[in-house]
């Protein structure tokens, strides 16, 4: 029986309540250590003590899938080894859509230097900071409050400005890091998958969707796609490519990073609620070009996934960031929604991670909640899942938003069986 179990409280105090040995998977995005709009919660990643709770409660061989931001991945995995984890690898979700926060150098000497600039020109795309996208290779203002994002092309007012033209202080952010961690093995995999049901990744279940019925040769330019056209290929050609520790979103920028893909030779197709770029295997890229199909595709989280199931529950601001760089104290956006947690990240990644590390029927522990997204991927998955959130308001938005999934599974398979339970330590 499927059972969702939702905790208010600090997640160090809850996790203490629980058994050893409790779950089967943990899956979570946790605070990144930004400081973020002054919130206390985002002073620091998680502590070692918090992830040596998570390590106790958490099954041998269990996976641990942890976000992170760019700037203190490092912080964040050296915590959960210490904890007694192994690091097993990184998974990279990669997106187009990052803006950069990033202060012109040659305008802060001028500025210093008490110089105004010459406005030489302005671009055709000005408008609102809150619609800006990030790459774009002319003057941005970033002090606090200004209305625009300055796309005015501006010239050089003193000579010390001119030679420091075209520098800026950050990149654009384009990933966000996922730490993938296991707890060690009782004995050989083998033992421990069998007396635990813990230890391994689903990689059939995780796969990237390939094309039934296509020959293994085929290819658009009348050679062999895919490597040889071996066994091994012609299985992952009717089955699915083996799952990547790289996630995208399938945005035109990232798409435009491997060759064989673009806007006019590809297109994203839907199956099981899934997205996957699929007309590069279609026509049997080789695997020595580049192809955005190889690699499961789920963009940001929208603005339905994000309100699903909030329809009577207030519009409040929404201050949401890019992770990881730039200063991380202001917000990239601002809007209004039902769901104002500034970091929700979408429902299909989320499934897509606890599916590929949790063993059917199996139980997904989620210490940093938030609005719900994990949990909301369980239930789309099949899985059990417990959820810890200190914000009120948070875990409100999120016993909503699994509720709403839940009936909506209720209504495809009425007898489906389920348990709900919401619980303070």
């Amino acid at each position: 029986m499927q059972k969702t179990n939702l905790f208010l409280g600090d997640c160090l105090d809850v996790l203490k309540t629980f058994d050893d040995n409790s779950f089967d998977s943990i899956v979570t995005d946790p605070p990144y250590g930004l400081s973020f709009m002054g919130k206390k919660w985002d002073y620091d990643v998680p502590s070692v003590e918090i992830w040596v709770e998570c390590f106790r409660v958490l099954k041998p061989g269990g996976h641990l899938l942890a976000f992170a931001g760019t700037r203190t991945q490092h912080r964040m995995a050296v915590r959960i080894e210490e904890a007694g984890f192994e690091i097993r690898d990184m998974i990279a979700w990669v997106y187009g859509s990052g803006f950069p926060k990033s202060h012109d150098v040659s305008k802060a000497i001028d500025k210093a230097a008490g110089e105004d600039r010459e406005v030489v020109g302005v671009s055709p795309n000005d408008r609102p900071k809150s619609q800006v996208k990030g790459g774009r290779s002319f003057d941005r203002a970033i002090d606090e409050g200004q209305e625009h994002a300055s796309l005015q092309i501006t010239a050089p007012a003193t000579e010390a400005a001119k030679q420091w033209q075209g520098w800026g202080t950050a990149i654009k952010p384009a990933l966000e890091p996922v730490t993938v961690a296991r707890k060690p093995l009782v004995g050989t995999v083998a033992d421990n998958v069998l007396k635990w049901g813990t230890g391994g990744v689903n990689v059939d279940a995780s796969r990237v969707e390939g094309v039934k019925g296509v020959p293994a040769n085929l290819s658009s330019a009348g050679g062999l796609g895919w490597n040889t056209g071996g066994d091994m290929e012609r299985k992952q050609q009717q089955n699915g490519r083996w799952p990547a520790n790289l996630i995208h979103d399938g945005s035109e920028e990232v798409l435009g990073l491997f060759p064989e893909t673009s806007k006019s030779s590809g297109h994203l197709r839907k199956n099981n609620g899934s997205l996957f770029a699929t007309k590069s295997i279609a026509f049997g890229v080789s695997d020595n070009g580049g192809s955005a199909a190889r690699f499961f595709y789920c963009a940001k989280a929208s603005k339905r996934d994000r309100n699903d199931g909030l329809d009577n529950m207030p519009l409040q601001d929404v201050h949401r960031y890019n992770a990881g760089i730039g200063e991380g104290k202001e917000p990239d956006t601002t809007s209004k929604d039902q769901n104002h947690h500034p970091t929700v990240k979408p429902t299909d990644l989320m499934r897509y991670l606890v599916t590929l590390v949790t063993p059917p029927d199996g139980h997904v522990l989620d210490p940093f909640m938030g609005s719900g997204s994990t949990g909301k991927g369980c239930v789309q998955a099949g899985f059990s899942f417990t959820g810890i959130e200190m914000d009120n308001g948070y875990l409100e938005i999120a016993k909503r938003r699994i509720e709403h999934e839940k009936e909506k599974k209720r209504q495809e398979a009425p007898l489906l069986e389920d348990g709900y339970i919401l619980s303070t330590p």
